[in-house]
């Protein structure tokens, strides 16, 4: 197995005195260790206007992170693409993509925050549409071999060349999030990689990667277990008091999550929606617990396909250090057992 992370960093610190900013540079940091340790990706969301200054300009935040670094992939989960505007999100990922001389993966979804389509006033109707449009415009940007014109329903482009070219090619790897069977046959259709959840019961993820291996088959391609990345909840606790009062933090941050998110007046929905977010229900499907514990799961995890994990350590070094030393070296490569 390999592990990377998977968060949404915060611009504010822990510390009330600290200065503005400072919650990004100590994730910087935090990635800077965690690539010495064995860690092989990092892996950020995108999100606006959420009120606890939740990263939002993230392909800004990943260069930093890849200034630091020498080997660390640098991901998206996800860029938000009905947001913006894909010609010049094209340019700003392969600026990303040669800085960090071919480290970029380039996570991709359709949203799922009420509040974030209220803010920029879209329509969720139109979510798909505007995915849709915004992916082939960035496919067409980026592999062009000179210039072109797009006009759509929501994008219009007269005779452009898109600069700079990525340093990966054609392009850097898509990674898509999805969970539905419709949806993981999306991403096999388009050739990209999957993206799945940290709420989803380890049965269910089993069941998700073996369909997206049976679509990925049927279209003639060799299927890569590299190609899926699952991300969960990560916490090594000292004790069951410690880690019982982790769950009830996890919780208590998908409450919040699920505020925000909710159309008003429906119930249930995509993603974060779906699920019932309580410390019980958390123990089940998240990493927390004490080594054994934690070790046990991934051996489960493992035993349904999964082979590369997206860790959520919510900033806890500690849980960062302890997960890469007593835990993965069970199951990681040679490479990242030197590395830790």
């Amino acid at each position: 197995m390999k592990f990377g992370l998977f968060g949404g960093a915060q611009a504010n610190s822990g510390d009330p005195d600290a200065v503005p900013g400072q919650g990004f540079k100590d994730f910087v940091e935090f990635n800077v260790e965690a690539e010495a340790l064995g860690y092989v990706s990092t892996f950020q969301v995108e999100h606006h206007f959420t009120g606890w200054n939740q990263v939002s300009a993230t392909l800004n935040l990943l260069t930093w992170v890849a200034a630091r670094t020498k080997t660390l992939r640098v991901g998206t989960a996800v860029m938000v693409l009905p947001w913006h505007n894909p010609v010049l999100l094209a340019e700003q990922a392969a600026t990303l993509d040669l800085l960090s001389e071919g480290r970029l993966d380039f996570g991709v979804g359709r949203g799922y925050r009420f509040s974030e389509f209220r803010g920029f006033r879209i329509s969720m109707d139109e979510a798909d549409a505007r995915f849709d449009e915004t992916f082939d415009c960035l496919i067409k940007a980026w592999t062009a071999a000179g210039r072109f014109s797009h006009y759509g329903r929501f994008w219009q482009f007269d005779d452009i060349v898109v600069e700079p070219p990525t340093a990966q090619k054609p392009h850097p790897p898509i990674w898509m999030a999805a969970g539905s069977p419709a949806s993981i046959r999306r991403v096999a259709e388009r050739g990209c990689n999957l993206l799945l959840d940290q709420f989803a019961p380890f049965h269910v993820i089993g069941e998700r990667i073996a369909l997206f291996r049976q679509e990925v088959e049927a279209r003639g391609r060799r299927y890569d277990p590299m190609s899926v990345a699952v991300a969960r909840d990560v916490y090594v606790a000292r004790d069951r008091t410690d880690k019982m009062a982790a769950l009830e933090r996890n919780a208590k941050y998908r409450q919040r999550t699920v505020a925000v998110s909710q159309v008003p007046g429906q119930r249930g929905g995509p993603h974060v929606l779906g699920y019932h977010h309580t410390a019980e229900r958390g123990d089940a499907v998240s990493l927390v617990g004490d080594p054994d514990e934690i070790g046990a799961k991934l051996k489960a995890l493992q035993a349904v396909g999964v082979t590369y994990l997206l860790a959520s350590f919510a900033g806890s070094s500690d849980s960062l250090r302890r997960f890469a030393r007593e835990i993965t070296p069970e199951f990681g490569d040679g490479e990242s057992a030197t590395a830790r």
